[in-house]
């Protein structure tokens, strides 16, 4: 069965993996607020796993916001969302997205959690770990845009020089603001000392490009990312063809890190309503490539929030990618 509780919401999500089981961590609310808008700012981070992506057993929670300090605002304890897990060394790094009361919440950073087990977590000191640089990232900025985009962390490893890479939400400081959405880009020697690079993709296509994931599959690299359909720019919608619709799109390179580019226009799940959002491929205990999305809106712009059962995925020679739906 799906992903699914009677009593909270369940969206965005990420996957960590051990030998014989797959462990999904994902945002959850609940399902009794006065309007959906505010789970973000009621969340926590759920756990769960399962050996076939359909049945799951649930796991304590991973995470919270931290509680509010009497004297000063915390970087986290307004919420603490997005993120990705990697293991080195024995031990599992939580990165997730940050954000401060003291800010309304609308400036958001990226830290880091840490477990030797998957259930048992603990914040690595009381700051982020990767913050924006101006140099080349959108600041707050109200008139642009409704936040400072800095969230959704996949980190993964590089599989030619062995450094930590972390592909990221972000928004770039140049441009028109409906195009500015970017996948932004860091590097690390250790997961803990990171430096803030230049964007891998430009701007110009969508005003933010959520939830990125980096993946390797048949000696292509691949990044996934999600947007809605009010998030397209002008300048896309006027090429012939394009239709808004939200889901999940894609960009593939031959490179780990750079080079990365589009296929086709059209998304790899998307439509007018954005359905399922937050797609993300995994490889299950089969070997099968699966796509799995959280179901979000339907026809009439009511939130659904649950975790929907995987689809199987084709590779096509070209690397195009097909889901069976």
């Amino acid at each position: 069965m799906a992903l699914q509780f009677t009593d909270k919401w369940v969206w965005d999500f990420w996957f960590a993996r051990t030998d014989d089981e797959i462990h999904v961590f994902y945002l959850q609310a609940s399902n009794q607020l006065e309007h959906e808008t505010l789970r973000h700012w009621n969340v926590s981070i759920g756990h769960a796993k399962s050996k076939d992506l359909v049945n799951w057993e649930l796991l304590p929670d991973a995470l919270r916001p931290t509680p509010p300090h009497a004297d000063r605002p915390l970087w986290d304890d307004k919420t603490t969302c997005t993120g990705s897990i990697i293991q080195d060394d024995g031990l599992w790094y939580l990165f997730y997205t940050g954000s401060s009361g003291g800010e309304n919440g609308l400036v958001q950073r990226i830290g880091l959690a840490t477990s030797r087990d998957l259930i048992h977590w603990e914040k690595y000191g009381n700051q982020p770990l990767i913050e924006i640089d101006p140099r080349w990232y959108e600041l707050l900025d109200l008139s642009a845009w409704h936040d400072q985009a800095w969230r959704d962390p996949c980190v993964f490893r590089h599989p030619h020089t062995g450094r930590w890479h972390c592909f990221i939400t972000a928004r770039a400081k140049h441009g028109a603001p409906d195009g500015r959405g970017v996948i932004g880009h860091a590097v690390s020697d250790n997961l803990l000392h990171w430096e803030v690079l230049p964007p891998i993709t430009q701007p110009g296509e969508f005003g933010d490009m959520e939830v990125p994931q980096w993946l390797a599959i048949n000696g292509r690299y691949y990044v996934l990312f999600s947007t809605p359909e009010r998030h397209h720019s002008q300048a896309r919608l006027a090429r012939p063809g394009v239709m808004p619709q939200g889901g999940t799109h894609y960009l593939v390179s031959d490179s780990p890190t750079e080079g990365f580019h589009y296929l086709t226009d059209a998304f790899l799940v998307g439509d007018e309503y954005a359905r399922l959002y937050s797609g993300k491929l995994i490889q299950g205990l089969d070997h099968q490539w699966y796509y799995m999305a959280f179901n979000n809106l339907d026809e009439n712009g009511n939130f659904i929030g649950t975790l929907r059962d995987p689809f199987p995925v084709e590779i096509e020679i070209d690397g195009r990618l097909t889901v069976k739906r």
